[in-house]
């Protein structure tokens, strides 16, 4: 009892605690309405299970045959037996109960949407039924209709248990005796269960069209002209058999039913499987092509329609490949606007620039946005200066890990196509306090992606402030501290509470501490991406939250999305699969198949104070609409949106990922060549990635102008190359998509552009090079194999940036920055080098102005982001480490042209065979690569 008790209360604290987390945040009637839906589909299941149970086997206990003669066997089973009868008769039932209320429960929200469904207002092409119907309804019928065949079988068994166990049924030799009032319990359970059983084959015609077969996902000829036909056949051979059963309870003969039940077991064989089998060999199979075509143009059409690709704009794209001079002179706001700055290599200088104490932290892979200065939209690479609690060393004391250091502090953000001479970031917003070109903000960050577990804040006004703000710099290690004063989270204002979350966190100081008063608060699940998917668990949400300063506070920003497996006609993608490349590999998500998916809801969570918004977004979306239903009053309407946090939030990546998945194939809208596959695509590896390796190069987020836009706007794009056939795939390019990303800066009204794909098609017979193509152009290039040595003097590492591919002077741009990194412990990537590519030709400078000149023989017509450069000044802030060379670019380029032209005499001398020529070409080029050495040695 007392261990019980303990447990109890336990379980009580959490429970409790939840509760004080959702009403503190202001969504207590999302908790509530989820612990009563599953309480009452508990009892609901329970009871649809136990008493169906329970009153079968009273039933057939009841009715048994007083003086049944039982062989000696079933005399010892019934004296075994006998003294658990009574618990027999109510734990089987208890026990089958409490299975299937669990598992009701968990349905939950398949039930909710059920009783709430909105229709799509579009329908199937097959059945003509709305496709709400299969979203919401048949999935809620075959689970009513399973959950009940499985009440009546275990009925059934039972049944039949009993009554053998009580002599109702008694078997001797061949012959099987059978009581009537066994025959007729069991005749009448059967014939329900055969019903539920037509019910269930019925339904399963429906199912057809959102099945995944060998061709489509949908009905295809076959489905159509066999299964579907078979099933209601089938269906209504089950309700002829259950009506014989439903005789033999009444006249007691059993060789109809049992003749029904094998005539129902042969068709099903031969209607079920056979004939469609036949109708698919020698029927489908010789002409698929054209059989299927209607089909496959269904499944076309519903899959585009269900992934939000149906109103794609298909650019043909004649890229030229010859850089011309001027030729991007048009195209002067996209070339000045490129990122140098890659996100996921520049971390390290974040971490060394701008953290400051061993307790701040940044991420590995940064966050890019964008930001409007001086009146122009400047792209910019941002990330959190959160807490790294790991850093405190032997310092990291309960009362400190909790109760002192409980923030981060400030948002920086890099200029994303400006780097400072030495190579290193440019910085719009940095320092400690902050300081730069974004507007004022709340610095401090209580809610972030790397926030401790838990930390107690806030205290009475005239007490001596104990958090730790910032450092304030300067030799002295003086600290700035500060009280929070925001609404974050419960409050610890009795004794009851502070037991509750001693308990909840399994920490005896949050009961005892004097520091924790009436006037504190916790603050706990403080990741943003946990606090949405908590307060909205309907939603999967992106996998990547970013932080932008929005009316004066620093907002996460969470995109969620609604979706569906059940979509008809529409392919099935893997999502995990789908969003996994470079950037990250996701694990299986629980709901990873899906055919079905809307970016319905922009989320926000307050950085400072933890405040979650959800906004919906996609007002036109029905399972956003049903969702509304069961939880009104969560979700704010788009026009509530501040114009400021409309500037910020964008086309999320994990959408764009699904959606290039798609494209893949379904770009194609013609049946006959779908169906041969003529012209599939894929989404090309990430050519910076090891070649062992199979990961997909991610989208990136640019401000450019994509054929068809007036004027540059923030897009995410990604390219493609045809798909692959035997062992490799040609890189060459054949798509290129993008999104326009930018909502616009109106106050609850977005941009009418926001969320339209452009695909541009590129013309088969022109080669135009995919990124594995370019990338192998510039490391086997001699010319700047020979500068990347340079380079790498004194072990440093040359480290590729992100390889972008942009659509300018009429044909596509490929650029990537070059960084270099001593091998010291404190250094980091500085920006040395940027490598261009048009068409087939290369250039490799020290920045990206001077690169797309020499490209563009001599004038590209358009000033890069970083023309500002001087490549041949010296650093204003030298290196942590010094292992990285600056390298004067006048000399060591008229030499390493030099050594280009003799690596290519070498290499026609070896062709043609004359070895003086080789070997004088050869002591040449050591006498260039002497001289080089001696201009590039680094001082000692």
């Amino acid at each position: 009892m007392v261990g019980a008790l303990v447990v109890a209360f336990f379980v009580f604290a959490g429970l409790y605690a939840d509760v004080l987390w959702y009403d503190q945040l202001g969504f207590l009637s999302v908790l509530t309405t989820e612990w009563v839906s599953r309480i009452v589909l508990f009892v609901i299941g329970f009871l649809a299970m136990a008493v169906p149970v329970w009153a079968s086997i009273q039933i057939a206990y009841r009715t048994r045959p007083v003086y049944a003669k039982l062989n000696s066997q079933l005399d010892r089973y019934q004296e075994v037996f006998e003294p658990l009868r009574r618990l027999a008769m109510y734990g089987i039932p208890i026990l089958l109960g409490l299975f299937a209320g669990v598992s009701t429960s968990s349905r939950w929200e398949a039930v909710l949407t059920f009783l709430n469904r909105t229709p799509f207002g579009q329908k199937d092409p097959q059945f003509g039924l709305d496709v709400g119907f299969y979203v919401f309804e048949l999935p809620f019928y075959r689970s009513v209709v399973g959950f009940a065949s499985a009440v009546v079988l275990l009925s059934l068994l039972l049944v039949i248990a009993t009554n053998y166990l009580y002599g109702a049924i008694r078997v001797s030799g061949r012959e099987v005796v059978i009581s009537k009032s066994a025959r007729i319990q069991i005749a009448v359970t059967a014939g329900v269960y055969l019903l539920l059983q037509a019910v269930s084959i019925w339904l399963d015609q429906y199912a057809t069209v959102t099945e995944t077969g060998s061709l489509i996902t949908g009905a295809a000829y076959t489905d159509v002209n066999a299964v579907i036909p078979g099933r209601a056949i089938l269906a209504a051979i089950a309700v002829v058999v259950a009506v014989l059963f439903f005789i033999t309870a009444a006249i007691g003969r059993w060789r109809l039913p049992l003749v029904g039940t094998a005539l129902l077991i042969v068709s099903s064989l031969l209607i079920g499987s056979l004939y469609p089998w036949v109708v698919q060999r020698f029927q489908v199979d010789p002409s698929a092509r054209t059989l299927e075509a209607e089909y496959i143009k269904r499944n076309i059409d519903l899959t585009r329609d269900a992934f939000g690709l149906s109103d794609i704009e298909a650019i043909p794209y004649q890229a030229k490949t010859d850089a011309e001079p001027g030729a991007l002179r048009s195209d002067a706001e996209t070339t000045a606007s490129i990122r140098l700055m890659d996100p996921l290599v520049i971390g390290p200088a974040f971490q060394q620039l701008e953290q400051f104490r061993q307790y701040y932290q940044f991420p590995d892979a940064l966050d890019v946005d964008r930001y409007n200065i001086n009146g122009q939209s400047q792209d910019t690479v941002v990330a959190i200066r959160d807490l790294n609690l790991a850093g405190l060393g032997d310092a990291q004391t309960w009362f400190n890990a909790h109760l002192v250091y409980t923030h981060g502090y400030g948002l920086v953000a890099a200029a994303g196509n400006q780097r400072s001479t030495d190579g290193q970031p440019v910085f719009l917003q940095s320092g400690i306090p902050s300081s730069g070109e974004l507007p004022e903000f709340e610095p401090r960050v209580y809610f972030g992606e790397e926030s401790p577990d838990y930390s107690i804040v806030g205290a009475p006004k005239e007490s001596k402030p104990v958090e730790l703000d910032y450092p304030a710099g300067g030799d002295s290690g003086d600290q700035t501290y500060t009280t929070f004063t925001g609404d974050g989270g419960p409050k610890l204002d009795n004794v009851f509470t502070k037991l509750i979350y001693a308990l909840k966190f399994q920490s005896e100081q949050i009961f005892l501490s004097d520091q924790v008063t009436n006037d504190s608060q916790i603050l706990y699940d403080r990741d943003p991406i946990e606090r949405v998917q908590k307060v909205a668990p309907y939603l999967t949400l992106d996998t990547d939250a970013y932080p932008s300063v929005v009316d004066g506070r620093v907002v996460w920003i969470v995109d969620g999305y609604t979706m569906t497996d059940q979509y008809p006609y529409s392919n099935k993608v893997s999502m995990s699969e789908a969003i996994s490349d470079s950037e990250g590999i996701t694990q299986p998500l629980a709901f990873d198949e899906v055919n079905y998916l809307r970016n319905s809801v922009k989320a926000t969570v307050d950085a400072y104070d933890g405040s979650v918004t959800l906004y919906a977004w996609d007002t036109q979306d029905p399972i956003l609409k049903t969702w509304k239903k069961v939880f009104g009053g969560t979700l704010k309407s788009m026009e509530s949106m501040s114009g400021d946090l409309m500037s910020h939030v964008r086309y999320p990546a994990d959408l764009f990922k699904v959606q290039r998945a798609v494209l893949g194939r379904y770009h194609v809208t013609d049946p006959g060549s779908f169906y041969s596959r003529e012209d599939a695509w894929t989404t090309p590896k990430d050519p910076t990635q090891p070649s062992t390796t199979s990961l997909l190069q991610p989208p990136y987020y640019l401000t450019m102008q994509m054929p068809g836009q007036d004027a540059p706007s923030y897009s995410l794009y990604s390219t493609f190359i045809p798909e692959a056939r035997g062992q490799a795939s040609r890189n060459v390019l054949r798509g290129y998509l993008a999104v326009d990303a930018d909502a616009g800066s109106t106050d609850g009204k977005r941009a009418d552009g926001y969320g339209k794909l452009r695909l541009l098609t590129l013309p088969e017979d022109d080669n135009v090079p995919g990124p594995g193509q370019v990338q192998n152009q510039f490391n086997g290039d001699p010319s700047i194999s020979a500068q990347l040595n340079i380079l790498k003097q004194g072990q440093s590492e040359v480290i590729n940036g992100n390889l972008l591919t942009v659509p300018v002077g009429g044909g596509l741009l490929y650029v990537q920055p070059v960084y270099v990194k001593s091998t010291g412990e404190t250094s980091y990537p500085l920006l040395q080098k940027v490598l261009v590519a048009f068409g087939d030709q290369i250039a490799f400078q020290d920045t990206l102005d001077l690169a797309l000149d020499v490209l563009f023989g001599g004038d590209s017509g358009a000033d890069a982001g970083d023309n500002a450069v001087d490549p041949n000044a010296q650093p204003t802030t030298p290196p942590t480490d010094s292992g990285t060379p600056t390298v004067p670019s006048d000399e060591v380029q008229a030499l390493l042209n030099q050594a280009s032209a003799e690596i290519k005499a070498k290499q026609a001398a070896l062709a043609a065979g004359d070895w003086a020529a080789y070997g004088a070409a050869d002591a040449r080029l050591a006498e260039i690569i002497a001289k080089l050495l001696t201009l590039t040695e680094t001082p000692q």
